[in-house]
């Protein structure tokens, strides 16, 4: 019996390496939940945010209470149909939808920063409408990949990445200190004692959640509990640093009675995510906009995918691998936005697993993505994290939006600091993301250069590629 049993064991072992093969669930579903644990807050965060943004015409929230629910739920539902796609292509005549590859699909944050100045702007229906037509530039990405890569140098991706990194910063500091709507009624606070004119019982309530004790000490907690899993834990709690960290803020935001469950009590158990719910809107700007992020999106899963196959297989990825999964991604942005959430790209933490376990085998993604399909058709998990305290996320979100910025600086240094490099480098950020965080210029613009830096990334990421063109490091040697 024990020789059988050590059999087994050792087949698992082996197949788990295979990317075909077929191991036991009681090897499988670990695994499967490792990568579920990696992403699932990444995963949701993008909505957080987005949720918590009040609308700059109106006063009022972005995202209604129930809106941000059916998000979450919706979001779980298209991550785990996206996952699948990627792990089991479909084939369309010569094209295949899906890489083929075990990657793991979730809610980018790369779209943040042009979704939020959307959102703010048109609210939540015309960001999903930018989404939908958005999607089709990388639809265009993928049948015309061969053609295109020339443009995207690590120069071009990592000062996108170096971009969205620092635009998030200061809104995960928001979110630490109590979220938006609390920072804005501070301020509206501020503005009316300075003028000598009565709050509003309203906002002097919701102005003293912001930097209070109470967020403080539980956006620390969380941050001290990731940072402590991150520098001692080991295996499964080290992946698992954030949602731990996450976990132990909620527990502590329950404790102080921080956490209102009335939204919990009403949300049902079940239920199958219906498409368009929140109703499309489409405006031209803001699907320009969110069609240069698209581009963006599009990078980062070309690194991915091209990140594991060296690591793993000690090859660059093939063609079809490539292809396949920028238009697995197109899918998924598309299979979001009609399901009432945010866009899907690869997730590069489940790709680091992968490259650094090197198990690659695609059933075990498969639970990853069957979990988040489940999770998906129950609303009362979406309305459980929906009534999360902003401070508790901001203690999360706050080193990972660092983290973003210096992974960019990471691919630029290995771009190397040359002339050329400098001078593309300084005109982009002092061009590109310093106008873009203007915004009193930024309305006295033409209309065309309007668009191009009403975002600070969007017009990050075309004066780099316009930058890069002009001086081809091959030619010019300024």
């Amino acid at each position: 019996m024990t020789k059988d049993v050590d059999d087994h064991s050792l087949n698992d072992q082996t197949l788990i390496y295979q990317l075909d093969g077929r191991p036991s669930l009681r090897a499988a579903i670990p695994i499967g939940l490792q990568h579920v644990f990696a992403m699932f807050i990444g995963n949701l965060a993008p909505i957080l945010v987005v949720a918590g943004l009040v609308n700059s015409t109106t006063g009022m929230p972005v995202v209604t209470a129930e809106q941000r629910v059916l998000m979450i739920q919706c979001c779980m539902f298209a991550s785990g149909l996206a996952t699948l796609l990627q792990i089991y292509p479909i084939r369309l005549g010569k094209i295949q939808f899906g890489s083929g590859l075990p990657i793991v699909m979730g809610t980018s944050f790369a779209f943040i920063p042009a979704i939020s100045r959307i959102g703010m702007e048109y609210g939540i229906n015309v960001v999903l409408g930018s989404v939908i037509a958005g999607s089709l530039v990388e639809l265009l990405m993928g049948l015309y990949i061969k053609h295109l890569r020339k443009f995207f140098s690590p120069i071009v991706i990592g000062s996108v990445l170096m971009s969205i990194g620092l635009y998030l910063m200061p809104v995960g500091v928001s979110y630490f200190a109590g979220g938006a709507m609390a920072e804005n009624a501070y301020r509206t606070q501020q503005d009316l004692i300075s003028r000598g004119l009565e709050v509003p019982a309203n906002v002097a309530a919701l102005a003293s959640q912001f930097a209070s004790w109470q967020n403080l000490l539980m956006g620390g907690v969380v941050l001290l509990t990731i940072v402590i899993m991150q520098r001692f834990g080991k295996g499964i709690l080290k992946v698992s640093a954030i949602l731990i960290g996450i976990i132990a803020g909620y527990i502590l935001a329950i404790i102080l009675g921080q956490v209102n469950f009335a939204a919990v009590a009403d949300a049902n158990i079940a239920a199958v995510p219906i498409p368009f719910l929140i109703r499309p809107e489409f405006k031209i700007g803001p699907i320009i906009a969110v069609s240069i992020i698209v581009i963006v999106s599009g990078i980062e899963t070309m690194g991915h995918i091209n990140g594991m196959t060296v690591a793993v297989w000690d090859r660059q990825a093939a063609d079809k691998e490539v292809q396949g999964g920028l238009l697995a991604d197109f899918a998924g942005n598309l299979l979001a936005a009609c399901f009432n959430t945010l866009p899907n790209t690869s997730f590069g933490q489940n790709a680091g697993i992968v490259s650094m376990t090197k198990v690659v085998n695609k059933f075990c993604i498969f639970i990853c993505a069957l979990t988040l399909i489940l999770a998906g058709l129950s609303p009362k998990i979406g309305a459980v994290l929906s009534v999360m305290p902003s401070s508790v996320l901001g203690g999360a979100v706050i080193t990972v939006f660092a983290m973003i910025m210096l992974n960019g600086l990471k691919m630029i240094s290995k771009a190397g600091f040359s002339e050329r490099n400098v001078l593309i480098l300084a005109l982009t950020f002092g061009v590109g993301y310093s106008i873009g965080n203007n915004r009193l210029l930024i309305e006295n613009l033409p209309l065309v250069l309007r668009y191009i830096f009403n975002n600070p990334t969007v017009a990050v990421c075309l004066i780099s590629i316009t930058l890069n063109f002009i001086f081809p490091p091959d030619k010019v040697n300024i």
